[in-house]
């Protein structure tokens, strides 16, 4: 009877590891073989043509903190992130109350506020290069009727303003979704309670459903902060990184290095530092987020 139990525990050990082996294998191959080799090659100084990497140690982190392009790289890379997931969550909760119905307008809304986000983000900074440009549709119409050209792209502080805007209007779509999920998983007997308690829209708004919604604004902050921290292909077809420099991000910094100046080495002890502070800062998100949806219910 006990080799019989066993058998069938070991039949059932052996099928548990069988279905489980591909998702590892792809685990393995995708995620832990790239950033172990990205670690390697961060202590080498490769130019990703010669045969054998150099071995320099630390040397790479050492020059990565002593940067001046890497801190304000690092400043830009922030302030987007930050900037960009108050933008698009503001946005995406907002219109997600107002498109929150079964109506033929809110399903065709739904769908106008998702599709830019199915874009290429290429492709929408190439869009908005061209309405924004220094003879794009906007300037060329302002200089028609006798204005003068606005530097949208061509100013840094400018520059810096109107990338952000893009990004928010590129992606804010996924924030819209997921609010709308969201909202219709908010139980219907608690809203119909508080109005019967005479409560405002303000009211319910602000202590049942803003409250039911904890998980979901934890979901979209954590996503839009990974999101915005690795930017990069739309500062290239944006703003190229310029004016002088102003607009370039950490993820478009790691390619630079990495492929236009054949600084391998370099390159992979940037992406390194981000990885790990954007798993720091995903983390840290989580847990004060948790902590408010905790202090709110208690």
């Amino acid at each position: 009877m006990n080799s019989a139990k066993k058998t069938k525990r070991a039949g059932e050990g052996a099928a548990t590891l069988l279905m489980v082996a591909p998702a590892t294998l792809v685990f393995v191959v995708m995620l832990v073989v790239p950033v172990g080799l990205a670690i390697y090659l961060s202590l080498t100084d490769w130019d990703g043509y010669s045969a054998q990497p150099k071995i320099i140690g630390a040397a790479n982190y050492t020059h990565l903190f002593s940067d001046p392009e890497i801190r304000r790289a690092t400043f830009v890379t922030l302030l987007v992130a930050v900037a960009g997931t108050i933008g698009m969550n503001l946005l995406g909760l907002g219109f997600a109350v107002l498109v929150n119905g079964t109506s033929r307008v809110n399903r065709f809304l739904r769908v106008v506020l998702f599709y830019p986000h199915v874009l290429s983000a290429l492709v929408v900074g190439f869009l908005w290069s061209a309405i924004l440009g220094t003879t794009g549709a906007v300037n060329s119409l302002l200089t028609a009727h006798g204005g003068s050209v606005l530097p949208f792209l061509s100013d840094p502080t400018w520059a810096l303003i109107t990338m952000i805007a893009v990004l928010v209007w590129a992606g804010f779509g996924v924030n819209v979704v997921l609010y709308l999920a969201g909202l219709q998983a908010v139980p219907r007997s608690l809203v119909e309670a508080a109005r019967i308690d005479g409560a405002t829209r303000w009211q319910v708004f602000r202590h049942v459903t803003l409250p039911a919604l904890g998980p979901v604004v934890t979901i979209n902050i954590v996503l839009s902060l990974v999101t915005l921290l690795k930017t990069y292909d739309l500062v290239v077809s944006l703003t190229a990184g310029g004016p002088a420099g102003q607009t370039q991000t950490i993820a478009y910094l790691i390619l630079w290095n990495s492929f236009h100046d054949n600084k391998l080495g370099f390159g992979s002890a940037q992406s390194v530092v981000l990885m790990i502070v954007t798993g720091i800062l995903a983390l840290a998100v989580t847990r004060m987020r948790r902590r408010g949806e905790m202090a709110v219910y208690s």
